[in-house]
């Protein structure tokens, strides 16, 4: 049974920087067929993408206009994890940031509807103080 692991979440001030970490187990070597993505939700809002790694080897990446040039998302294949590095944090970014695999392999990550994807974490909590 795969499943999804994120850590990494925490409490900072706006300035600072958070890297999220989820740690994808019982794929069986097939981590690299799949797109992933992190999305997040707040307190009262809807779950909103905010970005997404390709297959292994497509090679792209897409971002939410709100955290381009903030954040970044990559991917470790040989530790079949996927990270979101989130620099310069502002309070907006405060919400609970969960990894999902997209469904079906080698599907893009172009498409960023929450519908797309099929296996989600339980997420990690960013708290984001001004």
């Amino acid at each position: 049974q795969v499943q999804l692991t994120e850590s990494g979440g925490g409490s900072v001030q706006a300035g600072g920087s958070l890297r999220l970490s989820c740690v994808v187990s019982g794929s069986e070597g097939m981590f690299d067929s799949y797109a992933m993505a992190w999305f997040r939700q707040a307190p009262g809002k809807r779950r909103e993408f905010v970005a997404a790694t390709n297959w292994r080897g497509s090679g792209d990446e897409y971002y939410a206009e709100s955290v381009k040039d903030r954040f970044t998302i990559s991917r470790d294949s040989a530790k079949n994890a996927v990270y979101l590095q989130m620099e310069s944090l502002r309070p907006d970014d405060t919400a609970n940031y969960r990894c999902a695999r997209r469904t079906g392999m080698y599907g893009s990550a172009y498409y960023r509807g929450a519908a797309e994807y099929n296996l989600w974490g339980q997420g990690t909590q960013v708290t984001v103080s001004s």
